[in-house]
Order: C-alpha cells, then sequence, then structure tokens
C-alpha cells in the first residue's frame, strides 16, 4: 500500500493541480472584465504571494537553504522575466482578446513546446526505437494536433452548460469587451503562443534552477519578489495612470488574492516538487485536463460558448495526453528511473537525475496560471 501511495502521489498532485489552474483562468477573466490592468494584477499576484509564502520558507527551509550565487540570482531573475512578465502578462492580454476556454485550449501546446525544449537541452530522454519513446513523441504530437484543431476550428456552438442568466452577467461585467475582441482574435492568439513558449522555457529552467538551489519554496517566493518588481519596473514606463493600482474590498482583492496563493504559491510548490522526480513534460501533460474545466465553468460561469471543435478537440488531446503518460510511466518501470533525488556515487559525485543529461540541471514551477 505505501508503494502504491507513492506511486499515486504525482498524479494526485497534478490532477488537483489542473482544478486550480481551472479556477485561475476564470477568476483572471472575470477580474480582467470588471476593469483590473493587467500589469496591476501580474504585481499584485506575486506580491501578495511573496508575503504569504516568506515566513513559511524562512522558517521552514532556514537549514537547508544554500547560499545565494551571482549564478543562481540571474536563473531567478531569469525566471522571474519568463514566468510573472513574459507568461502572465502576454497570458492575461491574450485573455482579454479572446477567452479563458481558448486561452486555456493555447496553453495545451505547453507540453509539446516542453518536449521539444527538453529535448534540445537534453533533459529528457527519447529512445525513439523503444516503445515508451515512440509514445512520448506520438503523444505530444497528436497533442498538439488537438490543440490546433481547436484553433482553426469552431463548428457549431454546442448550448449544454450555458444559460442566459450567464450570458447575461458575462455581458454585463465584459461591458462589451466581447465584440472588442472579436477584432483582435488573431492577435490575441498570437500573444497566448508567446506565453506558452515563455512558460515551457520556464519550467526547463526551473528544474535547472532547482538542482542548483533545491529549496523549492525559497526559490518560488524569490520568483514571485523578481518577477514582480520587473513587471512594475514595465508598468511605471508603459502605464502612466496612477489608477490602475487602486483595488478595493470586492472581486478584484479576491482575486488577486486567489491568483497569488495559488497560482504564484502553491501552483510553484507542487510542481517543482513533482517535476524534481518526474520531468517537466509529465508534469505539463497534464495541462489538457485543465482546458476541459474551463471549458465547463467558463461556459457555466462567465457564459462562454462551447464548439464542436472544442469538443473534438479535446478529446484528441485526451488521447494525446493519455500516449505521454503511458510513455512516461514506462520510464520508471525500471528501478534504476525510480529515484526521486540524486544519489552519491562512492567518489562523493551527484548521479544525475534519470531525466537530466550529465551537463544540465533544471527547476520547478508553476500553472499557473494562470
Amino acid at each position: 500500500m505505501k508503494m502504491l501511495l507513492r506511486k499515486a502521489k504525482p498524479y494526485v498532485l497534478i490532477v488537483g493541480l489542473q482544478f486550480g489552474f481551472a479556477g485561475l483562468y476564470i477568476i483572471a477573466k472575470n477580474t480582467l472584465n470588471r476593469g483590473m490592468n493587467r500589469y496591476a494584477l501580474v504585481v499584485y499576484r506575486n506580491a501578495f504571494a511573496a508575503l504569504t509564502f516568506a515566513p513559511f520558507a524562512f522558517i521552514l527551509e532556514r537549514k537547508t537553504r544554500p547560499k545565494m550565487t551571482i549564478s543562481i540570482f540571474f536563473h531567478i531573475m531569469a525566471l522571474g522575466f519568463l514566468e510573472p512578465v513574459l507568461d502572465q502578462s502576454f497570458g492575461y492580454l491574450g485573455m482579454m482578446y479572446t477567452s479563458a476556454t481558448f486561452s486555456s485550449a493555447i496553453m495545451n501546446a505547453v507540453p509539446s513546446v516542453t518536449f521539444i525544449i527538453a529535448v534540445i537541452f537534453r533533459l529528457e530522454k527519447v529512445k525513439i526505437k523503444e516503445a515508451r519513446g515512440q509514445a512520448k513523441v506520438i503523444g505530444t504530437v497528436v497533442t498538439f494536433a488537438g490543440a490546433l484543431l481547436m484553433t482553426i476550428y469552431k463548428g457549431p456552438v454546442v448550448n449544454l452548460f450555458s444559460s442566459s442568466s450567464a450570458k447575461s452577467i458575462h455581458a454585463t461585467s465584459s461591458g462589451g469587451a466581447g465584440a472588442d475582441a472579436g477584432k483582435h482574435f488573431i492577435a490575441g492568439t498570437l500573444i497566448l503562443l508567446v506565453a506558452c513558449v515563455a512558460w515551457s522555457a520556464f519550467y526547463v529552467l526551473q528544474l535547472i534552477t532547482l538542482k542548483k538551489y533545491p529549496a523549492n519554496l525559497s526559490l518560488s517566493v524569490l520568483v514571485c519578489v523578481l518577477g514582480g518588481l520587473q513587471t512594475a519596473a514595465i508598468a511605471l514606463v508603459s502605464e502612466h495612470r496612477a489608477s490602475i493600482w487602486n483595488i478595493g474590498w470586492d472581486t478584484r482583492l479576491l482575486g488577486c488574492v486567489y491568483l497569488a496563493i495559488f497560482g504564484s504559491g502553491i501552483a510553484y510548490y507542487v510542481q517543482g516538487m513533482v517535476m524534481k522526480t518526474r520531468g517537466p513534460v509529465f508534469v505539463t501533460a497534464f495541462n489538457p485536463l485543465c482546458m476541459i474545466i474551463v471549458a465547463i465553468l467558463g461556459s457555466v460561469i462567465l457564459g462562454e460558448q462551447i464548439h464542436v471543435g472544442s469538443i473534438i478537440g479535446g478529446f484528441v488531446i485526451a488521447m494525446g495526453l493519455y500516449t505521454v503518460v503511458w510513455g512516461k510511466s514506462k520510464d520508471y518501470s525500471d528501478p534504476e528511473l525510480e529515484s526521486p533525488t540524486t544519489t552519491k556515487l562512492g567518489n562523493d559525485q551527484p548521479q544525475e537525475l534519470p531525466l537530466s543529461a550529465p551537463n544540465a540541471s533544471k527547476f520547478v514551477t508553476s500553472s499557473t496560471t494562470k
């Protein structure tokens, strides 16, 4: 039973994480619809997260936190730029131009992009002559194809969950943003793709950084702090209205708190913990589950429409997801690949993680969020 629980733990954590990421999309879209500036949202999100988790990081990791070096500092600066600045800021802008459901669908390309980046940096082993290697490659392609199908084909509307009241609430909160979003749909799609690549790169660099700075919680706090500061600097240059920083005791404040605690805190920590043992491809392979949840919640809460193309694409993505996870599970059927952490050899030289090349290292993250 203990062995079974150990093997099931990564799956339970990542599936639970996808439900949380779904909430990120819905709450972020609702907060933006109510007039929250995207830069201010990113800054407040990361500031609240840092304030919430800094005491825990200071106490729990005071004996295990390694010394900060210039190299690690620049790694964390890059992580702050990739996730809060590029992924979050561009993701929110793309969401404003499209929808929460569409944004989550585009982000399903993250497993494919992450897989390609991990292979390039030799952080992911692909033995193409073996069934597990073929499964990972085919599953990645199928997942990307499903996301592409959802992007280029909509088809008829399927009114399974939508209600007139939800649509009324959505129209009122968006203030006519839907019509404007339609005019910028292509731009929004391209912006979301930039966010997708940034998020994938963040996963890879996060694992590399964690191997040099294994204090997962402290790393999450530092990423929030440096990412928030970089976003604030950009906001001060691009936005000259002091009113963007106004926030009251309303749903915008609650949205920032949820995005902070889960998206920039819990998600970073959980993803980092799972990524240490399973690698970035395993973590991102579950992203399609988030899309399905967002499609349902977006229809019920935000009044967003579900199209036939989304349903077909979701089914294709689910097939690709199963194929990738099957291939990844075979990586750990060998006892030599079960070690969750590095072990010491007789000469005190660290043995690399099974998913990493001898000259590579990696850091753990977020959703997301998203």
